[in-house]
């Protein structure tokens, strides 16, 4: 059997990645060599691509002219490969809750230590974060191609955004984000599994573009009467974690300075 008929094999019977130890096990390729030549060739002609080191998807005939697949596509089965856990976040979550009104130029990966590389694609970069705690009941799961993904529900999805905010192009952008999320979070219902992964200076600027940006007075309410249940007063915290440090204009609910003039932009 050819690399090729295997590949193909596999394909049709539902199992859209491999790995290299998969393909020696099958005992084909006697010298290394020439089965890291075949693989070369395979992606060369957009047959496979190699998504991660010594991990490979086989692309499906409809993704073969852009010579890449989406990292939906196998995400949930390289993290398995990888014995990780993980969630897709931020504004790749996003755009899968329908709140991201442009398709984020990377896809953003949240998993456990320690660190990996960035895995690049053709046109698909998977960009990874990293979290100490994971917040297992605050994942929801969505449907793919091949199976599921894990993706941060829409509260942990907003704290993630107004986080990294350095990574999804400012405040403004995170804000205009949440006027479309908004509906879909449930402050009340998903805050207490959050409470122990997120800092409270998150929830703090999160409220204040909740209530003085995106207008969500309701939401902000609930968030600022469960942010009073935790122990500890809360302290004044810059807005941006961009531009420096300016105390002169404050808000006293949230005690956050005001350091930066966000504008959402027009949907």
């Amino acid at each position: 059997m050819t690399l090729q008929k295997w590949i193909e094999d596999r394909a049709i019977h539902g199992y859209p990645t491999f790995s290299i130890e998969d393909v020696r096990k099958t005992g084909m390729y006697s010298s290394e060599q020439i089965l890291q030549n075949e693989l070369s060739r395979l992606c060369s002609n957009k047959t496979i691509a190699n998504v991660y080191r010594g991990y490979y998807v086989i692309i499906p005939v409809h993704y073969v002219l852009r010579g890449s697949v989406p990292a939906t596509y196998y995400i949930d089965q390289l993290m398995a490969y990888l014995n990780k856990s993980y969630y897709v976040c931020m504004l790749s979550a996003a755009e899968l809750l329908g709140a991201a009104h442009q398709r984020p130029q990377q896809f953003s990966v949240m998993t456990t230590f320690p660190k990996r590389r960035v895995v690049s694609t053709r046109n698909v970069t998977i960009d990874w974060f990293y979290r100490e705690q994971f917040p297992e009941e605050s994942l929801i799961t969505k449907n793919t191609e091949t199976g599921i993904i894990r993706i941060s529900n829409p509260l942990l999805t907003a704290a993630d955004l107004v986080q990294y905010q350095q990574h999804v192009g400012g405040l403004s952008r995170v804000a205009t984000i949440l006027e479309e999320l908004a509906e879909q979070i449930d402050v009340k219902s998903q805050f207490a599994p959050l409470t122990s992964c997120v800092k409270k200076v998150v929830w703090q600027r999160l409220g204040y573009l909740l209530e003085n940006v995106v207008g969500e007075i309701g939401l902000s309410d609930d968030l600022y009467e469960q942010l009073q249940s935790l122990s500890g007063a809360l302290k004044y915290q810059p807005l941006s974690t961009l531009t420096e440090n300016n105390p002169s204009e404050r808000n006293s609910r949230w005690k956050i300075n005001i350091n930066v003039q966000i504008e959402t932009d027009d949907l």
